[in-house]
């Protein structure tokens, strides 16, 4: 087997793989993609990486330099650290300073723009939140995206927002369907099953625990932990869609690319819990429609850069942190400026850790010392891929036109969305974002495959992947940019949400508190967000006696 299609199997599957076979040999013989450019992208890994080194020198060297005395130090520039920064600021509390490895803030929700388009470079939207999430609905209220509110309390979200029709289209067999659920040729067993999936979903969001809370909610840390509720934790989801009697290829699909969107998993790696979490949070009353989507050219960067604003001038990017501790004096830490390669110190009187659980374990000197020797289970992380592809018009389709959400149904992808939808032009130059999560059940082996592909591994595979949707793609492709998230998103697998690590790791110790998406579990920027706000309130409350968020 020739070297690229084997890398083609690993990425789509053997028999993807070997559907696209012949197309992959036309393209070797005419090199038919060689004329396309671009960059092939990426966190800094190497810097990263020195985390895993033993660092014991290198701290005892930056411990002796000369200390900047700061309030707070935020470590991590991330949704969650800018949501720390942001929310300090409003309460007019601006000593600190905001640290990132990266010479970009954002995180997986980082964007680029073009002379035709802003787009995103990872996560592209947001639902809606429901009124009982007073902080996200403000920071909404505060970027002008919202539109009062209807009789019964759903948001209105104002035109520029609000996605534009059509939004999503499914590409089966060489035909583009509207939707994401494929309707055309579903038996009466398919639509019964599907029926009853909802069913079971309106269950759940009607359930109220002894304490008045519902199962699934947003966010999460306020949702139930009932013995009923944590036990969807133990099952697979699909082991739950197996015992629930809901067998459809058709629904399952449905729920696997859910499970893929959200989670970067299978149906088989996902929990129960998440799965429902996923069709349940954001819902308020059983048979209404889930919460509307928010969207921007450049994704959830918009949000992003509107949280930067509060740190302007109290970021320091290209920062890697070393080491946080405790002591007499405060918390203090150390870290290393990757462009000057040189040493820092800060001494501050809080520390908000807004780092990936692995790296948090890493940095802090307590965490670090209980863990040495021992296992320790920081989650599992999947690794995406995703590309920008800039063209000159639109590309060749058949069926449903060019949608916001544009999803192969036969393929591991989750597809594109078109960065201009919302400016309501369907024709001329355009930038499509494709994304790929790597769902092998072994991660690492996964990201081991993220980083064997160059370039032009990953330049084909793309082009091949949606070649299949729009006959001679390559044609009208000027630039195809691509991105590897290596540790993209924590993964929601069986038994991790309702585990004692991860329930404790978000629980403030000393003057050292914690925010990230990963400690609820699921990498969604609202659980980002709340971890964030709540981080901030801790700080503000020690700091303020009396405070009240």
């Amino acid at each position: 087997m020739s070297s690229r299609r084997a890398f083609l199997q690993g990425v789509f599957g053997a028999p993807l793989a070997a559907a696209l076979a012949p197309a992959c040999a036309r393209q070797h013989e005419t090199r038919s993609t060689a004329h396309v450019h671009g960059a092939l992208l990426g966190q800094n890994a190497a810097a990263g990486h020195m985390l895993r080194t033993d660092l014991r020198e290198r701290i005892a060297h930056v411990a002796q330099l000369p200390a900047t005395r700061v309030g707070v130090v935020i470590a991590g520039g991330g949704p969650a650290g800018l949501s720390v920064a942001h929310t300090l600021a409003r309460a007019d509390m601006r000593d600190f300073v905001l640290l990132e490895l990266e010479p970009e803030l954002g995180g997986t929700a980082r964007g680029g723009v073009s002379a035709v388009t802003a787009f995103p470079w990872g996560a592209h939207y947001l639902p809606a939140p429901q009124r009982h999430n007073t902080a996200l609905v403000a920071l909404l209220r505060e970027m002008d995206v919202l539109d009062g509110e209807d009789d019964d309390g759903t948001l209105r979200i104002r035109e520029p927002h609000a996605i534009r029709q059509p939004e999503e289209r499914l590409f089966y067999r060489g035909y583009w369907y509207a939707g994401l659920y494929l309707e055309a040729g579903a038996s009466e067993r398919d639509r019964a099953e599907r029926a009853r999936f909802e069913q079971l979903v309106a269950r759940w969001v009607s359930y109220r625990d002894g304490q008045g809370r519902r199962a699934f909610t947003i966010p999460s840390r306020l949702a139930s932990d009932a013995p009923e509720v944590r036990a969807l934790d133990a099952l697979s989801a699909s082991a739950w869609l197996a015992r629930e009697g809901l067998h459809s290829s058709r629904l399952r699909w449905l729920l696997d690319y859910a499970c893929r969107d959200d989670y970067g998993t299978r149906l088989e790696q996902t929990s129960a819990w998440a799965l429902l979490f996923y069709f349940a949070a954001r819902v308020d009353r059983p048979g209404q429609a889930p919460s509307e989507l928010i969207t921007w050219p450049e994704g959830n960067f918009a949000l992003v850069r509107h949280l930067r604003s509060a740190a302007r001038d109290r970021t320091r990017t290209g920062a890697l942190v070393l080491d946080v501790h405790e002591t007499e004096q405060g918390v203090e830490v150390l870290g290393w400026d990757v462009a000057h390669d040189a040493g820092f110190r800060y001494l501050a009187a809080h520390a908000v850790l807004a780092t990936p659980r692995f790296v948090t374990r890493r940095i802090v000197r307590a965490l670090r010392d209980e863990a040495s020797g021992k296992p320790v289970d920081d989650g599992s992380y999947a690794p995406w891929l995703v590309a920008n592809l800039h063209l000159t018009e639109r590309p060749v389709s058949h069926g449903a036109p060019l949608s916001w959400d544009n999803v192969l149904y036969d393929s591991p992808s989750l597809g594109y969305v078109c960065a201009t939808h919302q400016r309501g032009s369907d024709y001329g130059a355009t930038v499509l974002t494709y994304y790929l999560p790597l769902s092998d059940a072994d991660p690492r082996r996964a990201r081991q495959q993220l980083y064997d592909g160059d370039y032009a591994a990953w330049r084909d595979a793309v082009l091949l992947d949606l070649g299949r949707a729009h006959p001679a793609l390559d044609t009208v492709v000027s630039k195809l940019d691509v991105f590897r998230w290596g540790h993209a998103m924590v993964r929601p697998e069986v038994g991790s949400l309702f585990s004692a690590g991860r329930l404790a790791a978000w629980r403030a110790r000393g003057q050292l508190h914690f925010a990230h998406s990963d400690l609820s579990g699921v990498s969604l920027f609202e659980e980002a967000f709340d971890h964030g706000v709540r981080a901030a309130h801790e700080v503000l409350a020690a700091l303020r006696p009396g405070f009240t968020p």
